[in-house]
């Protein structure tokens, strides 16, 4: 909790001492094997490897999983350390099997990286799910570099415990705007068409690829963000949500920070469990879930379709 008061502009998502006394005690922690039904649309608040072993098996339609990199990072008092990279990998290993437990036979699962940890990540994947895609997405946030190139992309490894998976590409297409908008031998849009009341934007609605140039990382002008330093936007969050689940589908958030999975998949229509160790990002996740319940909105998401960047309908 920050004390200081933000600029008018800020609308950064903050909790007060009195949202933490009352938001804290709904979260959930297991001290004993627990069923469907008491684990589903929970934030547990404990840590990880506590938890694991105490989660019903095969139960989950989807994981998304942003641990932390391979980087020092302190996150709001509890830091992870660099290490290398079998290092990192060995970590890996300690939870990523506990998540293939838990996973349907269809179900599918996302891992975030970074360009450090991204090839970790593979191996340790690799050994118990099928590896389908990699995703590379735009992070345009960040400093630029003396010595070396700024780093502006991260990593999402989409697998599957079986060939047997779900994947709705009709949930998830983008539309963009045309740079050659040609026209057929009668003149009409081919492949096109022009944005509403009249305006002059052309747009196409395409596939969505393993290149995702259309994500706006969280930043203080935004509702949805807050003060965790590597916040996924909830836009990201839709995307794989969509693809990957069905309405009231379970979607599991291992490392779950201040429950933008949890939010998305409710906004979405989708049931949830997320397990997260720090008490503060527990509360903003609660807050969180409360205000999805009056505002299902997506930023870059309107009426079932993802928009390019900085776009929207009837531009």
């Amino acid at each position: 909790m920050n004390s200081k008061k933000p600029a008018p502009q800020n609308r950064s998502l903050r909790l007060s001492q009195d949202e933490a006394r009352l938001y804290a005690p709904q979260c959930l922690t297991l001290n004993a094997p627990a069923n469907l039904r008491q684990v589903t649309d929970k934030t547990i608040c404990q840590d990880l490897f506590q938890v694991l072993p105490f989660l019903p098996e095969k139960s989950f339609d989807l994981i998304f999983a942003d641990p932390p990199y391979n980087l020092s990072k302190n996150f709001n008092g509890l830091t992870f350390s660099r290490t290398s990279r079998q290092g990192y990998a060995a970590w890996l290993r300690t939870w990523l099997p506990g998540c293939a437990r838990l996973l349907k036979p269809g179900g599918s699962i996302y891992v975030c990286g970074d360009w450090r940890s991204s090839s970790a990540i593979e191996e340790v994947l690799s050994e118990h799910f099928i590896i389908q895609n990699r995703i590379t997405w735009e992070r345009e946030k960040g400093r630029a570099a003396r010595a070396n190139w700024k780093n502006a992309s991260e990593d999402i490894w989409f697998a599957t415990m079986g060939a047997g998976y779900g994947f709705n590409s009709q949930e998830v297409k983008v539309m963009r705007k045309v740079l050659a908008p040609y026209r057929d031998s009668a003149r009409q849009p081919k492949d096109w068409q022009a944005a509403a009341q009249g305006g002059r934007t052309r747009f196409r609605l395409t596939g969505s690829s393993n290149l995702w140039t259309d994500i706006t990382v969280p930043f203080w002008s935004m509702a949805e963000n807050t003060e965790h330093p590597t916040q996924k936007p909830e836009k990201l969050l839709a995307k794989i949500i969509l693809a990957s689940s069905q309405a009231g589908g379970l979607v599991f958030d291992p490392f779950a920070g201040v429950g933008t999975t949890q939010v998305v998949a409710k906004k979405l229509g989708r049931h949830y469990l997320g397990v997260e160790l720090n008490p503060l990002y527990c509360a903003l996740a609660v807050k969180r879930l409360a205000m999805a319940d009056e505002d299902k909105r997506i930023q870059g998401y309107y009426d079932g379709i993802f928009w390019e960047r900085n776009s929207k309908p009837g531009l």
